[in-house]
C-alpha cells in the first residue's frame, strides 16, 4: 500500500537518504545517545544515534558506531541521553467523536502522550450525516501533524432495518471512499449476521475493501469460536477489537485474526484479556492495542496510548513486547510495516523519547521528524474551524416533548405487570435481559425507583419523523433523568429517568442547544455538556469539555450512580449490535436473535 501519510515518498528521497547515510549530506536532525527501543528484534540497544532526512530515518549509529558523520553545520542536535526512543504509538481502533472534541482538538490533546498515529473509524458523525461529514472532520485534522488514518464506516446504520440513522453508507459509497488518501481500511463490521448470512451490502462492502487491498476490521461479540468465527475471518474480516475473555484472544490468534486489545473509558478489558499473553506465552505479534472510545476527561487525565502501554506492563506483558503491540504490530496489521511502525532506515522519522518503559513518561515526539510535542504539550495549534452549518444544526425531532411524552400506557389493570428491562453492568459493553415487575396505575406502567427500574426513550432526531419508543433499564440507580444525543450508533435522542417531568426538561434542553448530554434533577439542570457538532463534538478545547464531563459525572453521583463513566454505558443503550437487549427509535431489539421484543411480557 501507498502510504499518503510521510512528509515525502521514499522514492523521491532514497538517494539523499543514501547520501546522509554514508555522510556525504548533511542530515536534517540527529538524535543521539538513545537507548532503542528495537521492536524489529524485540532488544533494548544501548547508545544508539538517529539521523533523519526529508522526515524519514537515514541511518542508526549501533554497537559503538555514531552518526558524526551525518552531522552539519546545520544539524539540529537532540541529546537523549538516559531516554528510551520507541516508534510513534499507533492506537489501532479509535473513534475521535468519543474525546467530544473536534479532530484537530483532539490530535493537540493526543500527540503529547506519543500518539503520532491513530486508525480512526468515524462511524458516529457518519451515522449522523454521512461521508460528507468524514470529509469535513478529515480536512480539520489534516491541519495537524497526527496522522489520522481513516477506516472507512461500515455499519451504518449499524444493523439495517432496526434503527433510523442520519444518513446510510453503502457499498458504492464504500468503494468511492477507497480512493481517498486518508482511507487504509474498512470500520468495523458490526453487522457479523449480515456476514455470516452472506447479505449483499455487508458482503460488497468487504469486497469493494478488499479489492482496493485494504483492510477489513471486525466487530465479533459472540463466544462462538467454531463455525462463525471461521466463517466471518474466511470473508475478509483481519482484525477485532471485541473479545471480552482470554480464550476469545486465543482462538481470534490461532485463526490469524489480529486482535486489538482494547482500554477505554468505560470498556476496560486489557485485565482480563492479558492473561491470553501472559500465561499462556504465546507469540503476540498478531496483538494490538487500541482505546476504541475515550472521553476527554481520560486522556486529560491518564493519556492516550501512553495510558495503554503503562497498563499492559502493569498486566505482566513484556514491555518491548507492549511496545510492539503499539507499533509494529499494528502497522502490519495495515500493511505499513514498509514505512511505519520501526525506527528503521527509510522508515517515517515518528519517534517517541520516553523516561522509561514503566510509566511511559514522555519527553519529545517527532513526527515526520519534526518535533511536535515536548514535556506534554503540543508544539502546534490550530485556527477554528468553519463546520457547515449543517453538521451544527442536527436535531430535527418533529414533535414538541412535553411530559405527557413519556407517559407508557397499558390495557393492564392497576397493580402491577411483568416489563422487558435492559440491565446494564459498569465497564460492560454486554447488556441482560430482564424481567421485572413494574408499577401500573391509571392505565400507565410507571417507573419504581425502589428497585432501580427507570423509563427510557429514544426519539428519531434526523429527519423529523416523531418516531420514538420507550422501555425500562436496570442498572443506573438514579433519580432524575439523563438525556444524550452521544447514543451510539444512530446517535438518536436517548432519555433515561425516574420521572416525566424531568425528562421532558432534559429533553428540550438538548433540543435547544443542538445536542450533548444533560443531567436534571427535580426540575433543576445540575450539568450540561453542549456539544453542537452532530449532536457529538464541541468546538472547544478538550479541557473545558474535560471539565463540563467532569461536572456531569459529579451530578450522576448526585443522582445516585456509581459507575465509572456512567454517560459512556448509557449511551450505547441503543447500540443494536451488541448483546443481549438494546432500545432504538424503533423499540426493543433483542441482539442474539435480531428481533424485536414487546415491552410487556405475559
Amino acid at each position: 500500500m501507498i502510504n499518503k501519510f510521510c512528509k515525502q515518498p521514499l522514492w523521491k528521497c532514497h538517494g539523499t537518504l543514501v547520501k546522509v547515510a554514508r555522510g556525504q549530506e548533511p542530515a536534517d536532525v540527529v538524535i543521539r545517545h538513545a537507548t532503542l527501543v528495537c521492536v524489529t528484534t524485540r532488544e533494548l540497544l544501548p547508545d544508539v544515534d538517529i539521523a533523519i532526512s526529508c522526515g524519514r530515518i537515514a541511518y542508526l549509529g549501533i554497537d559503538g558506531n555514531t552518526a558524526e558523520h551525518c552531522i552539519g553545520p546545520s544539524t539540529t542536535i537532540i541529546d537523549a541521553t538516559g531516554l528510551y526512543a520507541a516508534p510513534g504509538f499507533m492506537d489501532s481502533h479509535i473513534h475521535i467523536e468519543s474525546s467530544m472534541v473536534a479532530p484537530s482538538e483532539y490530535a493537540r490533546a493526543v500527540v503529547p502522550h506519543g500518539t503520532t498515529a491513530i486508525m480512526w473509524d468515524p462511524h458516529e458523525i457518519a451515522n449522523v450525516s454521512g461521508l460528507a461529514a468524514v470529509k469535513v472532520a478529515v480536512r480539520d485534522v489534516q491541519r495537524t501533524p497526527l496522522k489520522a488514518m481513516v477506516t472507512t464506516p461500515s455499519c451504518v446504520p449499524a444493523v439495517p432495518g432496526f434503527e433510523d440513522t442520519g444518513s446510510s453508507v453503502t457499498a458504492a459509497d464504500v468503494k468511492e471512499s477507497m480512493s481517498w488518501d486518508s482511507v487504509v481500511g474498512l470500520g468495523e463490521m458490526m453487522n457479523y449476521p449480515g456476514i455470516l448470512a452472506c447479505e449483499d451490502n455487508a458482503m460488497d462492502e468487504v469486497a469493494e475493501t478488499l479489492k482496493a487491498d485494504r483492510e477489513v476490521t471486525g466487530h465479533y461479540t459472540v463466544p462462538e469460536h467454531d463455525r462463525d468465527l471461521n466463517a466471518y475471518i474466511a470473508a475478509g474480516v483481519t482484525a477485532d477489537h471485541e473479545s471480552f475473555r482470554p480464550e476469545d484472544v486465543v482462538a481470534k490468534l490461532r485463526l490469524g485474526m489480529y486482535v486489538q486489545l482494547r482500554q477505554g473509558s468505560a470498556w476496560q478489558n486489557m485485565k482480563r484479556l492479558a492473561p491470553a499473553i501472559t500465561h499462556r506465552q504465546i507469540d503476540s505479534r498478531f496483538c494490538t492495542l487500541c482505546s476504541d472510545d475515550n472521553q476527554p476527561r481520560t486522556i486529560v487525565a491518564d493519556g492516550h496510548v501512553d495510558r495503554l502501554l503503562r497498563l499492559a506492563v502493569s498486566c505482566g506483558i513484556n514491555p518491548i513486547e507492549a511496545v510492539q503491540m503499539a507499533t509494529i504490530n499494528c502497522a502490519t496489521c495495515f500493511h505499513l510495516e514498509h514505512e511505519l511502525g520501526s525506527i528503521t532506515p527509510g522508515k517515517c522519522a515518528d519517534i517517541v523519547l520516553l523516561d522509561s518503559l514503566d510509566d511511559f513518561s514522555v519527553r519529545k515526539v517527532f513526527i515526520d521528524g519534526d518535533l511536535v510535542a515536548e514535556n506534554g504539550h503540543a508544539l502546534f495549534d490550530v485556527k477554528p474551524f468553519a463546520w457547515p452549518n449543517n453538521l451544527t444544526h442536527t436535531m430535527n425531532l418533529g414533535l414538541e416533548i412535553c411530559p405527557e411524552t413519556f407517559r407508557i400506557l397499558t390495557n393492564k389493570p392497576d397493580g402491577s405487570c411483568r416489563v422487558r428491562v435492559i440491565g446494564a453492568e459498569a465497564g460492560s459493553t454486554i447488556t441482560k435481559d430482564l424481567v421485572m415487575s413494574a408499577p401500573v396505575k391509571d392505565g400507565e406502567i410507571l417507573a419504581d425507583p425502589t428497585q432501580d427500574l427507570i423509563k427510557v426513550f429514544v426519539f428519531e432526531r434526523h429527519h423529523g419523523t416523531g418516531s420514538h419508543a420507550a422501555g425500562f433499564l436496570h442498572g443506573f440507580r438514579i433519580h432524575g433523568a439523563l438525556a444524550q444525543t452521544v447514543a451510539h450508533d444512530a446517535h438518536n435522542l436517548l432519555v433515561a429517568g425516574d420521572n416525566d417531568q424531568d425528562m421532558a426538561l432534559a429533553a428540550r434542553t438538548l433540543a435547544d442547544c443542538g445536542g450533548g448530554e444533560v443531567a436534571v434533577q427535580d426540575g433543576k439542570i445540575l450539568a450540561l455538556v453542549e456539544l453542537p457538532i452532530c449532536g457529538l463534538l464541541s468546538q472547544g478545547r478538550i479541557e473545558d469539555v474535560a471539565e463540563n464531563v467532569g461536572q456531569m459525572e459529579a451530578a450522576w453521583k448526585q443522582m445516585g450512580c456509581a459507575m465509572p463513566s456512567p454517560f459512556m454505558t448509557m449511551g450505547i443503550m441503543s447500540l443494536a449490535c451488541v448483546p443481549v437487549l438494546r432500545i432504538t427509535n424503533k423499540g426493543y431489539v433483542n441482539c442474539d436473535t435480531y428481533q424485536f421484543e414487546p415491552l410487556e411480557v405475559d
